[in-house]
């Protein structure tokens, strides 16, 4: 079975509609951070991408975040805005730009069935070339310090392990419950350590850690899994969600931590 569609029937198996997301809307109005909607330049494709400022005195690092299988949501959004709360600049690009009539992205494709469609169809080498368009654009700014982690979930945790891949100038890959890149002989071209965070619950994916853990040895790269007893897949975002079970809360705030922890090191 293609990987694609691995993660099409796991994402609608393990999460209902994860497009409904009122409360990360309203924490995101509520954010004195300042965030906007830019359109970054591809190639011959414009991305629509969110990004968010940190209010700091110093320049920062910056973290382009991968959305899941669900699109650019509100809780992607948020998750820049709670990026930048900690101190970073964080920017999300809309891997579907361009995918729905007329140009648009996730939002105008009308609903998670669609979006689920239209990622699977995405080609790898476009989803790279956006995800440099997004990683050049914010370390160019004055804001940034040049730095650029990338950071990615579901979904997007496979993209975040296979941009370590492609981009040699990261300086670190946070892969959420995301799958290693299939071609082993990649993980050679990694410059950067990349740091896993899997769920207990979560066969399909944790199921792959011992076997990463041995081929990035191998390879002589830095790869850090920890993984949160209890927790399920998309707990980052569950966690959040005002029906959180206990566990995938803890897991989540946990994991935020060690987030933090990370990029203070970078």
């Amino acid at each position: 079975m293609k990987k694609w569609l691995m993660f099409a029937i796991a994402a609608t198996l393990i999460v209902g509609n994860a497009t409904a997301q009122d409360w990360a809307k309203a924490r995101l109005e509520k954010s004195p951070r300042h965030g906007e909607w830019v359109k970054l330049k591809s190639g011959s494709r414009e991305v629509e991408s969110f990004i968010t400022y940190p209010e700091v005195k110093d320049k920062a690092t910056a973290v382009v975040v991968i959305h899941e299988i669900f699109g650019l949501t509100d809780w992607v959004r948020d998750v820049t805005d709670q990026s930048a709360e900690a101190g970073y600049i964080a920017i999300a690009p809309d891997l579907l730009s361009g995918k729905a009539p007329n140009g648009g992205g996730t939002a105008e494709l009308g609903g998670a069935d669609a979006v689920r469609k239209a990622i699977s169809s995405l080609p790898p080498d476009q989803v790279t070339a956006d995800l440099k368009a997004a990683a050049d654009y914010v370390s160019k700014l004055p804001a940034c310090n040049g730095k650029v982690v990338v950071m990615g979930f579901c979904w997007g945790g496979g993209q975040s392990f296979r941009f370590a891949t492609d981009d040699p100038d990261l300086k670190a890959a946070l892969v959420f419950y995301g799958t290693p890149p299939s071609d082993e002989k990649a993980l050679a071209k990694i410059k950067c350590p990349v740091y896993g965070f899997y769920a207990g619950n979560d066969a399909r994916v944790t199921q792959t850690v011992p076997k990463t853990v041995d081929a990035m040895k191998q390879a002589g790269k830095t790869f850090e899994p920890v993984t949160y007893d209890g927790a399920g897949h998309g707990f980052m975002r569950a966690g959040e969600a005002p029906d959180a079970s206990a566990a995938n809360k803890k897991a989540r705030d946990s994991a935020w931590q060690r987030v933090k922890e990370l990029l203070k090191g970078i």
